[in-house]
């Protein structure tokens, strides 16, 4: 008998992201992960549609017209009795925050490499974000069926950049044109490589003992490989999933996605290492914190991301939710813990990309859309009346501004409401400043603004003009004392602005411009998270 009667269900669940720089192959492992799990039937489709040839987790115009993630999608699939939610994350630097926040919603993370190019830079910076959170790393290098690096040098970088240990589960026999396939180094086999098209085939397994007939058949290639592993096994610790799950070793892959070949054994690797959900902290009223086990008998989930206009036809807006901890039930009442409103969703789903089915039941790890006209925000904590708190999702100060001016003085109504919805969902920081009439744009990268122009005109008929700011960065404010902080607002009034939150943040014009504001009002706090600013004020509360 289970300990608890979720335990079983919860036991089921893996829940990853899949991160790397763009271009590495990320979305095409993701539609290739879909293909092998039975979720679709042809990769660029969602089953049971016509194919419609950009990538399935790719639902937005501009998406589809650049042909880059701009924003995290998220599908669920079955393989293996097991239920796998698989959230694809933008790859460019200039969407980072929406990778961050998706990051705090997993359980592990699956790092593409791209064979030729090794660990690039954005891919660094989510490596640094896992390892802040101590999130388990599978590694795909993918595209061995071009001309790459050193399988050993690409090891040797990664192993430097996670600082960790790798360990091998496969290796390439050949490279590029004599890519031959991968040697499982668990089966003992070699699976032969045969460039795959859009559905998946049965492999070609041969045992490592069929020496005489490896050799013949592979030559140089083959005994290459061996000779590597051989050298490897002495090298390289044996692979030890604790070490694993406390994010103190990374086993790789060796495959090439856009030919079905490798994806195999990276979904087998999801569902025999990656770990189940695991407890999750909530911050008491005093600051304490409660551990919450996802087989607890409360329901509770993280509002991680807010997407407007997924269904253009409805103008719609999906709260998703990782949910953390017991069970989610049609029809159950639920309340944010922030505003201690109940939360009323018209529907509650889970996705394939924009294909959604309506949910009856969902336990932790499972990833699932609450349809909603307001009321919730990125973080929120949601629950069936239990008291609970998460924290930990990031809100970064943006380093570019840009004011925002309407063509048309008639739009304003749709201008309004497109900033609030663009600004609850994280595609942007919208800051309402203190004095002035023009509205703020606050970003991490210059993407992030032609998306959102781009969506203004496209989602809610606002054509808009954007211009340059003297800003160059931004603090979130806060102070125990209320003399102080009017002081400091007198004082400082065409520098502050209130965000999506109303959370008051202060402009900086430069570095030396927070020094000297600092030094003038010491006991004013400046943070660089939101999140920081929000305990303060919560603690004060």
């Amino acid at each position: 008998m289970s300990a608890h009667p979720h335990t079983a269900e919860v036991a089921r669940r893996r829940t990853f992201a899949i991160i790397s720089h763009p271009d590495a192959g990320k979305t095409t492992l993701t539609e290739k992960l879909l293909l092998f799990s039975g979720a679709i039937h042809v990769a660029g489709s969602v089953k049971a549609r016509k194919a419609s040839r950009h990538a399935t987790s790719d639902w937005m115009e501009i998406e589809k017209q650049r042909g880059i993630s701009v924003a995290s999608s998220v599908m669920q699939m079955l393989y293996r009795d097991h239920v796998v939610n698989l959230l694809d994350t933008p790859g460019h630097r200039d969407f980072s925050e929406d990778t961050y926040r998706v990051l705090t919603a997993v359980d592990s993370a699956l790092m593409v490499i791209d064979a030729a190019n090794g660990v690039e830079a954005q891919t660094k910076r989510l490596i640094e974000v896992c390892r802040q959170r101590d999130t388990p790393i599978i590694t795909f290098v993918n595209k061995m069926d071009r001309e790459g690096r050193d399988p050993i040098e690409l090891l040797d970088e990664v192993e430097a950049e996670l600082g960790m240990p790798c360990v091998p589960m496969t290796w390439p026999v050949g490279q590029g044109r004599a890519f031959s396939g991968i040697i499982n180094l668990q089966t003992k086999t070699m699976r032969v490589f045969a460039a795959g098209e859009d559905k998946v085939t049965v492999a070609e397994d041969i045992p490592l003992s069929e020496l005489t007939l490896l050799k013949a058949r592979f030559g140089i290639d083959f005994e290459l490989a061996m000779q590597n592993i051989e050298l490897l096994t002495g090298a390289s610790p044996a692979f030890d999933r604790e070490a694993f799950l406390a994010a103190k070793q990374t086993p790789v892959f060796f495959g090439s996605a856009v030919n079905n070949f490798g994806v195999q054994e990276v979904l087998d690797a999801l569902v025999d290492l990656a770990p189940a959900p695991h407890p999750r902290n909530s911050t008491n009223p005093d600051g304490s914190t409660t551990e919450i086990s996802p087989d607890a008998a409360g329901f509770s989930g993280v509002v991680f991301k807010v997407q407007a206009n997924m269904d253009p036809m409805h103008r719609d807006r999906i709260a998703f939710v990782r949910v953390c901890s017991g069970k989610y039930s049609q029809g159950m009442k639920l309340k944010v813990q922030r505003t201690s409103k109940e939360m009323r969703p018209t529907s509650v789903v889970t996705f394939l990309s924009q294909r959604r089915e309506a949910v009856d039941e969902a336990y932790a790890g499972d990833i699932i859309g609450f349809t909603i006209h307001g009321g919730v925000q990125l973080g929120d904590t949601v629950t069936d009346g239990a008291s609970r708190q998460y924290t930990g999702l990031p809100f970064f100060a943006p380093e570019l501004f840009q004011t925002v001016e309407l063509k048309n003085p008639l739009r304003s109504k749709q201008l309004q409401q497109g900033l609030a919805q663009l600004g609850e969902e994280g595609a942007i920081q919208v800051f309402k400043p203190q004095l002035g009439s023009l509205m703020l744009l606050g970003a991490i990268g210059q993407l992030q603004f032609e998306v959102v122009q781009h969506r203004l005109q496209s989602e809610y008929k606002a054509d808009i003009k954007l211009s340059g700011s003297q800003f160059v960065g931004a603090r979130w404010v806060t102070c125990d004392d209320p003399v102080e902080m009017k002081k400091f607002m007198d004082y400082n009034g065409s520098k502050l602005a209130y965000d999506a939150a109303n959370t008051l943040a202060y402009l900086l014009t430069s570095t030396y411009d927070l020094r000297l504001t600092q030094e003038r009002h010491p006991k004013i706090e400046f943070h660089p998270l939101r999140e920081h600013a929000g305990l303060t004020l919560e603690k004060a509360a």
